[in-house]
């Protein structure tokens, strides 16, 4: 795992348009990070990235939103996992019923959605309190990552 420092709120969302255009059906993405460390920026990225309907805002009050595909790729399940109380909350989502055939990006998911699927991405954004600046370290877990994340 590297840790790379984007220094604008742009640069977070190219990164994760970058990381978006390697993602395909059946990934799952775990953003971790503070209060205003660019989860949902990067998610903006992502989406551009997969070619998703949006506008892409934070689900935190609906707790789950799908974006379809504007280009005959995957959805992006966008989820914030922030007022969940537990994995039986998380369970009841449903969303291993659209896992297979989506991206699934839940943020605040740390601790949560990892038992969704042996394959996953982890990505921790850090930002610095008095900068835009914010630091991303992206691991991945499981076969389909084994050679390592694609940043």
């Amino acid at each position: 795992m590297t840790a790379r420092v984007l220094a604008t709120a742009e640069d977070t969302r190219s990164f994760g348009e970058g990381l978006g255009a390697a993602l395909r059906p059946g990934d799952l993405v775990i953003l971790t990070g503070g209060l205003g460390a660019g989860k949902t920026t990067l998610t903006q990225g992502l989406a551009a990235g997969l070619g998703v309907r949006g506008p892409i805002t934070s689900p935190t009050f609906v707790i789950a939103r799908v974006h379809p595909s504007l280009v005959g790729g995957p959805a992006l399940v966008h989820v914030d996992a922030y007022r969940l109380a537990g994995l039986d909350e998380l369970d009841d989502l449903d969303l291993d019923t659209s896992l297979e055939d989506s991206v699934t990006v839940v943020e605040w998911g740390h601790g949560l959605a990892e038992d969704l699927s042996d394959d996953r991405l982890e990505v921790v954004l850090e930002a610095d309190p008095e900068t835009e600046a914010r630091t991303v370290s992206v691991s991945g877990h499981g076969e389909r990552w084994q050679a390592g994340a694609p940043c």
